[in-house]
C-alpha cells in the first residue's frame, strides 16, 4: 500500500512538472522572483512621454528654436609682429544676423582687426566676412557675408526700459561649443567696466552664464528680441555669474549712422591731454577747479585747424614727471564742465565726424570759446 502511495505522488509531481514546462509562457524567473514583483526601487511617470513643459521651459524652447539659426560662429585671424617675426593669432566669438542679406552684429574685439574673418552658419557652411564698420568706443562691429539666399534674422528690441529681475537668455559659442543656450536675469543696469583698451559705460549686468566665445552674441528678452550684445565677463577663468552686455541701443545708433551715411565714423579731435587741478593748477597759474591741459596736437588735425594751442615748454613735476605747459587748458565742452578724460570721452561719444564742438579753454589768464569741426578718424584698428 505504501509503495502504491509513493508511486501515486511521484506520478502527480511528474505530471505537474510536464504541465508547467510544457506551457508557452513558462519563465523560470517567475518562480524565483516572488519578492521583486512587489515593486521597483524607483518611481516613474504614469506615461512614457512627458505630459508637457512648464510655461517657462516652453518659452526657452520657442526662443531658442526661433533664434538659433540666426546666431553665427566667427573666427578671425590677425598677424602679430614680435622680435622673432610675424605670427598669426586666431580668435573666436559669436555674432547674429540682423538683415536677410547677411549683415551681422558682433563685438569689435571679436572682429579682431578685420584682416581675415570667417563666419560659420548653423548649417556648418562657412563664408568669408568683410568689415562694414566698427565702433571701438562701444566695442561694436558690423560685418557682411554674401550667401546668395535670404538668411534668418533676430529682431532688435528695447534696452532703454529694462528692469532688474527680468528674464534674459544668451545664445553663443562658449569655448567653441556652438549654439549653447543659457538663461538668467538682468542683475543690474548702468554698470561701468574697465577693459584692456577702454572703459565701457552703461553696461547690462546678467547672471546668465557667459564664457569666452560668447562675446558678440545676443542677449535676448523673453520675447526673443535682442536687448544686448554679450561683451565681457568678470574674471579670467570663465563664468562666475557676473557677465556684461552692451545695450542694443548703442548698436542701433551705429546702424542708423551706417544706413544714412554709408559708413560708421569715429569723431577725431587730434590732441592728447593730461588732467590738472588743485594745488598743481595753482602752481601753474591755472584754474584750481581743473581741466585738461593740452600736451600734444596732431598735424592736420581738427584741433590744429581750429587754433588750439599745445605746450610751449616742459617742466619737471614730482621729481621725474615731464609736463608740457603754456598751452590751452580745456575746461568745458558744449557748456558742460570737463575735468578729466572721461568727461571729454563722453562728450565725443555723442558726436560724429563733421559735427561742431564748442570748447572752452583757459588761455593767457582768461577763458575763450573755440569752435572745432570734428573730422572722421581713419578706419584702422
Amino acid at each position: 500500500m505504501r509503495v502504491l502511495r509513493t508511486f501515486f505522488w511521484a506520478a502527480v509531481l511528474a505530471a505537474g512538472f510536464i504541465y508547467l514546462t510544457g506551457g508557452t509562457g513558462w519563465d523560470v524567473s517567475r518562480v524565483l522572483r516572488p519578492v521583486r514583483t512587489a515593486g521597483r526601487l524607483w518611481s516613474e511617470p504614469a506615461t512614457a512621454q512627458t505630459a508637457g513643459y512648464s510655461t517657462d521651459e516652453q518659452n526657452n524652447i520657442d526662443i531658442y528654436k526661433s533664434s538659433r539659426d540666426a546666431v553665427v560662429f566667427i573666427t578671425s585671424k590677425v598677424y602679430t609682429r614680435t622680435f622673432f617675426g610675424i605670427y598669426p593669432e586666431t580668435g573666436t566669438g559669436t555674432g547674429f544676423v540682423i538683415n536677410p542679406d547677411g549683415e551681422i552684429l558682433t563685438n569689435n574685439h571679436v572682429a579682431g582687426g578685420g584682416a581675415q574673418m570667417s563666419v560659420t552658419l548653423s548649417d556648418k557652411k562657412v563664408y568669408t566676412a568683410k568689415l562694414l564698420g566698427y565702433d571701438p568706443r562701444n566695442d561694436l562691429a558690423l560685418l557682411k557675408i554674401d550667401v546668395g539666399r535670404k538668411l534668418p534674422t533676430i529682431k532688435l528690441g528695447d534696452s532703454d526700459h529694462l528692469v532688474v529681475g527680468q528674464k534674459v537668455l544668451a545664445i553663443g559659442n562658449p569655448f567653441q561649443f556652438e549654439g549653447t543656450l543659457t538663461t538668467g536675469i538682468v542683475s543690474s543696469l548702468d554698470r561701468t567696466i574697465d577693459t584692456e583698451d577702454r572703459k565701457l559705460e552703461g553696461m547690462i549686468q546678467t547672471d546668465a552664464a557667459i564664457n569666452p566665445g560668447n562675446s558678440g552674441g545676443p542677449l535676448l528678452d523673453s520675447h526673443g528680441n535682442v536687448i544686448g550684445i554679450n561683451t565681457a565677463i568678470y574674471g579670467a577663468q570663465g563664468s562666475i555669474g557676473i557677465g556684461f552686455a552692451m545695450p542694443i541701443a548703442r548698436a542701433k545708433a551705429m546702424l542708423e549712422e551706417y544706413q544714412t551715411r554709408g559708413k560708421v565714423s569715429r569723431p577725431w579731435l587730434g590732441l592728447s591731454t593730461v588732467p590738472v587741478s588743485g594745488d598743481l593748477a595753482d602752481m601753474l597759474n591755472l584754474p584750481a577747479s581743473g581741466g585738461l591741459l593740452i600736451q600734444e596736437i596732431e598735424r592736420g588735425s581738427p584741433a590744429e585747424t581750429s587754433g588750439l594751442r599745445g605746450p610751449s615748454r616742459v617742466v619737471i613735476v614730482g621729481g621725474n614727471y615731464r609736463l608740457g605747459i603754456g598751452g590751452d587748458m580745456i575746461t568745458a565742452g558744449d557748456g558742460q564742465p570737463i575735468t578729466d578724460r572721461e568727461s571729454l570721452k563722453r562728450l565725443m561719444d555723442k558726436k560724429h565726424g563733421g559735427d561742431m564742438l564748442e570748447l572752452t579753454v583757459y588761455r593767457n589768464g582768461r577763458s575763450e570759446k573755440i569752435r572745432v569741426k570734428l573730422a572722421d578718424q581713419p578706419q584702422q584698428f
